[in-house]
């Protein structure tokens, strides 16, 4: 069966060969390639090598040779269709029915690339001569050099209404192919088609593989547009390419590290001065296929953007698209330049180093959505908080990865915590208990002399302060109810993830069992506990799951699921009083500083949730 090149292309993409090659081959990176011994004959020292730029496996030793496909073929002892079927069953690729109008659509894109690399071949022609004096003259004074011109094929389209037409249509090139294709346009009140671009400089926008697939153009006078991009075509389609793909993938792969600018010279200009894994989307805000595009060459791109108004709408726009598709490993950072400069101006008034600042403080999107969402924002009443925090919550709530989900709602919850949380008053002995005070305590008395304990010392002077009573406790008992009933993640699981837990040990096992229990909610407790050894907590899971540990701990391995909730529930609840006591304290003190309407306020809504608290604490107890 045949199967059409873009299918081929995309699963290619989908799998790379060097995750395919690994499942049968231990291999080690060397240099910009990967080495391993050789699945297909007998040898002691590697000869096999995986070029993951060029997409391909090699064999010195046997002659072995291929692509992602070829390797399954080989290893699996495939036919083509059968390797090609089974790849994509696993990329989540639906495998195209080859029909002979499939064919001919085939063909006809084969047409429209090479009508497109004709073109390429023209404009590049002209920048060169006499027609495209002015347009190569001004991209030598936007510094950029013969080799870079070269490099990206920059040419310019003469300011005739025919001149690519005549140039190009022919029997095997016919008008209605150049019109498909972008490059003729046909008046919509008829008439003869003409040049779409016409007296502009054309930087050719390429495939993944570095195909011609169309091209922006920038006019060199007050013509509007200033940027004009190729109308969408078969080959090309605006929301999903990003200009400089090609350059930019093996310094990004090689660098783990790709940053996206926003027009064609800041790629440009970037590239030149070394920062070669720099790409752009195509005069629109960046997609969920864009973003899915830039995860394949590095796990968090950095979206650099200018520091005016327009930039802050554009991060904000991204960060809406990028929320709902976030998963474990896989985000966004975001770079800001400084006012009024973009890459190029940077790049030219400071050097690449100023350039290289501005990418290495590049905040991750969990910051940059905390500063958007209080940014000039009045948060001064309970009210307002609240509000914040729905928006928040309705935010994270977006996100499809569950595992995901639970980080963002706990992280967002603590930041408003830290946020909203006073800081503690400084205690002065000799001004009295109230800060900046002369002397006199909260009713204007003469503050008495601090009572002594037995030992002649100050309470507390001297020795450590004791950690909150139980909570390592609660924190071990909560975790080892899970680990026997991972069921019960689906009535507590939003809680576990908004909690962070003090011992750091029992908090990096509480992050495993929410990413194993995210990805697969079917686990049981076996299953659960095998992942979790695979991820090297073998030595805290043997603590947790002790016999004479949990006789101590009285948690019963035994429990029915609907007592381990009721267990679970109660220990939460014992577990996030130590906030809530701690909210009301300051609460008090700070009403006590001198009673205001927001003070007054915060008493009244902290006493309230310390009510309801009780209350569900009695309930639980009571059903236990």
């Amino acid at each position: 069966m045949a199967f059409p090149p873009q299918f081929l292309d995309e699963l290619r993409a989908r799998v790379p060969v060097t995750s395919v090659v690994a499942r049968r081959v231990k291999l080690v990176r060397k240099g910009r390639e990967h080495q391993g011994l050789c699945p297909f004959h007998n040898e002691k020292t590697p000869s096999f090598t995986v070029n993951e730029d060029k997409g391909f496996f090699h064999c010195f030793g046997c002659g072995a040779h291929g692509d992602a496909i070829g390797f399954e073929m080989r290893a699996g002892h495939l036919g083509f269709t059968e390797a090609v079927e089974k790849l994509a069953a696993e990329a989540g690729l639906e495998v195209p029915k080859a029909t002979p109008e499939e064919r001919v659509r085939e063909q006809r894109r084969a047409s429209l690339h090479d009508a497109l690399e004709s073109a390429a071949a023209f404009f590049e022609k002209h920048l060169r001569g006499p027609a495209g004096r002015d347009g190569f003259a001004y991209l030598k004074n936007r510094g950029l050099s013969d080799d870079t011109i070269a490099r990206f094929r920059l040419g310019f389209a003469p300011d005739s209404r025919e001149a690519l037409k005549s140039s190009l249509m022919s029997k095997e090139c016919p008008e209605s192919l150049l019109i498909e294709a972008g490059l003729l346009k046909k008046p919509d009140n008829g008439g003869g088609s003409f040049d779409y671009f016409r007296g502009r400089v054309m930087f050719p926008i390429t495939d993944r593989r570095g195909r011609v697939i169309g091209f922006g153009a920038r006019t060199l006078g007050d013509g509007q547009p200033k940027y004009l991009n190729s109308p969408d075509t078969p080959l090309f389609h605006k929301g999903q390419t990003l200009y400089g793909l090609a350059h930019a993938r093996e310094q990004a792969r090689e660098l783990n590290r790709v940053v996206v600018v926003e027009g064609y010279m800041d790629v440009i200009a970037l590239h030149q001065a070394g920062f070669a894994y720099a790409v752009a989307p195509l005069g629109t805000a960046v997609t969920e296929q864009q973003i899915e595009e830039l995860w394949r060459l590095a796990p968090e791109p950095i979206l650099c953007l200018d520091g005016d108004k327009a930039g802050q709408r554009a991060m904000a726009r991204a960060l809406e698209r990028a929320f709902p598709i976030l998963k474990p490993g896989q985000s966004l950072r975001f770079a800001t330049l400084p006012s009024p400069e973009d890459p190029d101006s940077l790049i030219k008034a400071k050097g690449p180093a100023a350039m290289a600042a501005v990418l290495d403080a590049a905040q991750p999107l969990v910051e940059v959505a905390w500063r958007i969402a209080t940014l000039d924002r009045p948060l001064d009443t309970p009210e307002r908080r609240a509000l914040l925090e729905k928006e928040l919550s309705d935010k994270a709530h977006t996100i499809a990865d569950e595992a995901v989900r639970w980080q963002y709602l706990a992280t967002f919850r603590q930041k408003a915590k830290d946020s909203f949380r006073p800081p503690p008053r400084p205690w002065n002995n000799a001004g009295g208990g109230r800060p900046g005070g002369r002397g006199f305590g909260r009713f204007g008395q003469p503050p008495q002399a601090p009572l002594k304990g037995p030992d002649g010392l100050l309470p507390g002077a001297g020795r450590p302060r004791p950690p909150r009573p139980n909570s390592g406790a609660q924190e071990w008992m909560m975790l080892a109810l899970v680990l026997d009933h991972p069921r019960l993640m689906d009535s507590i699981g939003e809680r576990l993830g908004e909690t962070t837990f003090a011992d750091k040990t029992l908090d990096n096992l509480r992050r495993g069992i929410l990413k194993h229990l995210g990805a697969a909610r079917d686990l049981d407790a076996d299953g659960l506990a095998a992942h979790l050894r695979t991820d090297g907590y073998s030595e805290v899971l043997d603590f947790l799951l002790d016999a004479n540990e949990r006789r101590v701990r009285a948690v019963r391995s035994d429990l029915s699921a609907e007592d381990a909730r009721t267990h679970w529930e109660h220990v939460y609840n014992l577990y996030t009083r130590k906030d809530l006591l701690a909210d009301v304290s300051e609460a008090n003190a700070e009403l006590a500083q001198g009673p205001t309407a927001a003070s007054w306020s915060r008493f009244e809504a902290v006493k309230k949730q310390q009510q309801a608290a009780t209350t569900l604490d009695d309930e639980v107890s009571g059903d236990g």
